[in-house]
């Protein structure tokens, strides 16, 4: 009777641990991600709910990098009715971005006056990227290459996932985002 329940027990704890991986994430959204500054200081994506936000992923040195100068542009004339631009600079396509998290925050401010936020360098691909790339990716494909775009809704939900050429200031991108604000 005693080797039957600890049986028992036996099997529905490896149960419990072999479907806890499974369940974990499903309730996760955006605002539970914990992500840094470019400073080094938190960021809390929790502060930003209730505004749509974009993501991209950036580079300081590929061929796409000159989008910086127009998503600062989609920054002036969308950050005053609440979209929040997040740069997540990411070392993962090339090599592209070498420098330290101090050189990055220089270049996009000195050579695009970028004033969005930031984030630290992550790594956005892969079996090591960051949390809120795997929350960007789940049930997709993974991020294929620099400035790729994130757009998320006011709830946290992610509303639409565009390429590296899309550009931030093509007429439907920018319709997108005003349906958001």
């Amino acid at each position: 009777m005693k080797t039957e329940i600890i049986k028992s027990i036996g099997v529905i704890l490896l149960s419990y641990l072999l479907f806890l991986p499974l369940s974990m994430g499903k309730d996760l959204n955006i605002y539970q991600i914990e992500v840094k500054k470019i400073d080094g200081e938190k960021l809390i994506l929790k502060s930003m709910k209730g505004r749509p936000m974009l993501i991209v992923n950036i580079a300081t040195g590929c061929g796409f990098t000159p989008q910086l100068e127009a998503l600062q542009k989609l920054n002036q004339k969308f950050g005053p009715k609440g979209l929040i631009i997040l740069g997540v600079p990411s070392n993962d396509f090339g090599g592209q971005t070498p420098g330290k998290n101090k050189e990055v925050k220089k270049f996009c401010s000195d050579t695009y006056g970028v004033t969005f936020p930031l984030t630290e360098k992550m790594i956005v691909k892969g079996v090591k990227k960051h949390a809120l790339f795997e929350f960007l990716t789940k049930g997709g494909s993974g991020v294929w290459w620099n400035f790729e775009k994130f757009l998320i809704n006011k709830e946290g939900k992610l509303v639409n996932r565009y390429r590296s050429w899309t550009s931030p200031l093509g007429e439907g991108f920018v319709e997108e985002i005003e349906k958001l604000l």
